[in-house]
């Protein structure tokens, strides 16, 4: 049932400033064979077990952004049925579902962005954001691994070393993180997939049933993966819209490489509802909902969202490069009749 099993690798972390990253505990020496990776915990707490299995002993509790060694993936008989994926670690199993798969990949600062402004993408599990580009200054939002950032300007910190100016997109209002944590997404990234096919011919369909996306061209499928839709429900939130996804025919009419979601709050506080930088979104539906990519959570296969379609980044990428309009690199948002969306 399992992979080949390998020890906990040893993170050479020489250099390494993030200070908050919170590993379990020192890794065993390595045995010359390499882990499967390494996951973020998304949610306050999530329970480690003997087996992989809800219904096994529950042998402790790994806490929001943990980093841990997966040592193995392994597809359990008893589930749950939505997301049977399970995670071998040094000392027990944890449940995919609230585990982002992570990387640490520190980059070389960029000081050729455009006055406009560029895409980066989050290189590392997270980093903390700050009111000025000093750790000691007011920390402000975590950024997570995938999640996307519009870096302004590269300045020198406090620190010595040398850090992005962000903008929020939808607050307006600008903070710091240290520039070796964020990656440049080039414009070749985001070349268009199938240009040459007409906007007729394209067409999407998401089956909440199914929690399932089809892309198809010329009625052919083209790209076809799992999604968390909206929590069923049609009693209106605190904001007036129903957390269920609306069923019918749509079209995408914008889209955004990055878009702050949330209540809109500028704060540190790690259980507000606040989700900066969500990446490679394309909104299809008047009350903003959207397909886009999602780091609070890899539990795909059932309802989790407040009504958007949650896919994994590398997913919605691929959508965001496929549907029209066609959205130019050094642009934040595009606006245009699109690919046609059926909810069904």
């Amino acid at each position: 049932m399992s992979e080949t099993i390998a020890r906990r690798e040893f993170l050479k972390l020489g250099g390494l400033t993030l200070a908050t990253m919170a590993f379990r505990r020192p890794p065993p020496p390595d045995r010359g064979r390499e882990p499967v990776g390494l996951a973020r915990v998304t949610i306050k707490r999530i329970g480690l077990y003997s087996e992989p299995s809800f219904h096994a002993p529950k042998i402790g509790t790994l806490t929001r952004d943990e980093i841990v060694t997966i040592l193995a993936r392994e597809r359990s008989d008893e589930g749950p049925r939505h997301n049977p994926l399970w995670y071998r670690l040094d000392d027990g199993y944890a449940h995919s579902g609230n585990l982002q798969p992570v990387r640490w990949q520190p980059q070389a600062p960029v000081s050729d962005i455009p006055a406009t402004g560029a895409l980066f993408e989050v290189s590392v599990p997270y980093t903390r954001s700050y009111t000025r580009p000093d750790p000691t200054s007011r920390p402000l939002y975590r950024l997570y691994y995938q999640s996307t950032a519009w870096a302004e300007a590269l300045t020198p910190g406090a620190d010595g070393l040398p850090w992005y100016r962000l903008r929020d997109d939808l607050l307006k209002v600008t903070y710091y993180v240290r520039a070796e944590h964020l990656r440049r997404v080039h414009p070749e990234e985001l070349a268009p997939i199938s240009p040459d096919i007409p906007l007729r011919a394209k067409r999407i369909e998401v089956s909440i049933a199914r929690q399932e996306l089809l892309a198809f061209e010329y009625d052919r499928l083209v790209f076809r993966t799992r999604i968390s839709s909206g929590i069923p429900s049609d009693k209106p939130t605190e904001n007036g819209i129903p957390t269920a996804t609306p069923k019918g025919d749509f079209y995408v009419d914008k889209k955004m490489p990055l878009r702050h979601m949330g209540d809109g709050r500028l704060t540190s506080d790690l259980d507000a509802y606040e989700l900066p930088g969500v990446p490679w979104v394309s909104y299809f539906y008047l009350t903003g909902v959207a397909f886009h990519g999602t780091y609070w959570h890899a539990d795909f296969g059932r309802p989790r969202s407040h009504g958007c379609i949650n896919m994994r980044p590398e997913d919605a990428k691929w959508l965001f490069r496929w549907t029209l309009p066609v959205i130019e690199p050094h642009e934040i948002l595009r606006v245009g009749h699109g690919t046609t969306v059926t909810v069904i």
